[in-house]
């Protein structure tokens, strides 16, 4: 499946998970992290907008200067509009973005493609970090987990399921044999 198409998928799945939710308390914390849920996902729209950017600007040393926030005060289900409109972005430009395109990322160079598992990755987990501390069980499809362990954790452990591998490389869950990380970074270089 086209790198686009499951970036789409990502955000149908999680925006429909998120939708769910919309009327609890998002003022509390996220599961494990230090951010409430609100934060959570104001962070994950400020990473999408800002892997659009990287990949449009293009640089090879920096972030780029542009953030874009969502409203604070606004309802969660205008919030989750912009998360639509930030991760649309991101799909269009990763789909118009030159194949030998890279861009700076601290985590390695990459391309579109890497942009979009990064897109994808984030999503997903925060999508889980939400969805844990309102109540709802999901997990991240594996399909898409399986996308994105390929082309940002080489290094994966093999054996488990896709969706829990995910949750593991990104510090969320232990796995059997593995305790839960601490510490955890995907690589993003072209490979």
């Amino acid at each position: 499946m086209p790198w686009t198409d499951l970036l789409a998928a990502a955000t149908d799945d999680c925006l429909a998970a998120l939708l769910q939710q919309a009327d609890q308390d998002w003022s509390r914390p996220a599961h494990a992290l230090d951010w409430t849920c609100r934060q959570t996902l104001d962070h994950l729209a400020l990473g999408l907008m800002g892997y659009t950017g990287l990949l449009i600007a293009r640089p090879d040393d920096r972030y780029i200067t542009l953030f874009a926030s969502l409203d604070p005060q606004a309802p969660v289900p205008a919030c989750l509009d912009g998360l639509r409109i930030a991760a649309t972005l991101l799909t269009s430009t990763v789909r118009d973005t030159p194949a030998e395109a890279r861009a700076w990322h601290p985590w390695g160079h990459s391309d579109a493609t890497g942009f979009a598992a990064m897109g994808i990755t984030e999503l997903a987990v925060h999508t889980y970090d939400i969805t844990r501390a309102l109540g709802l069980p999901w997990t991240p499809p594996d399909s898409l987990s399986t996308a994105a362990l390929a082309r940002l954790f080489p290094d994966a452990p093999s054996g488990h399921a896709p969706s829990d591998t995910l949750l593991w490389c990104t510090g969320r869950i232990p796995l059997p044999g593995l305790p839960r990380r601490a510490d955890w970074q995907w690589n993003g270089t072209v490979r």
